[in-house]
């Protein structure tokens, strides 16, 4: 089974990483913390967007980007953003990959996509729309990343004689 690891850059909304969380469990996938983070991992918000699937999560917490960097020295790293020239879907996404995501306020900071800009990703977006939700930006990326390896290891639930009549 594909690894995948999800890096979320200072996170401010606590739902938003439960969410996250319980996407990354239901994938096998870890989740990575950048600190500061913009609330306490025990708040009542993240156990209940994770429910109970948060004490199944394999979560990696960071002082700041650097230590991020100096405890992955090898990490293939993709850059989520909206200045992103390339598509999240003409990324070949490996094993063991890890796919960034910056603050809901701010996204990564420019300094760190300057220095990574062939990495770096986006979702199209029509007209002038900003940005999408954090967790649902992960949920796109990361699935991606499932189908290149054709979702092996995921569970397919058995279908329903009704579905195939």
């Amino acid at each position: 089974m594909k690894k995948i690891n999800i890096v979320l850059h200072e996170p401010e909304i606590p739902s938003n990483t439960g969410n996250i969380g319980r996407t990354c469990v239901a994938c096998g996938a870890a989740l990575h913390l950048i600190e500061p983070l913009g609330f306490h991992l025990s708040e009542k918000a993240i156990r209940r967007a994770g429910m109970d699937y948060w004490k199944d999560l394999e979560v990696h917490r960071y002082l700041n980007y650097e230590d991020f960097v100096r405890q992955n020295p090898d990490a293939e790293v993709f850059y989520a953003t909206t200045k992103a020239a390339r598509v999240y879907s003409d990324a070949a996404y490996g094993d063991n990959c890890f796919i960034m995501f910056g603050k809901e306020s701010g996204g990564i900071p420019e300094s760190i996509l300057r220095e990574h800009e062939e990495r770096c990703v986006r979702i199209p977006m029509i007209g002038d729309t900003r940005s999408l939700n954090l967790s649902n930006s992960v949920a796109i990326i990361l699935y991606e990343a499932l189908r290149q390896s054709g979702f092996e290891g995921l569970r397919v639930p058995d279908i329903p004689s009704f579905l195939t009549d």
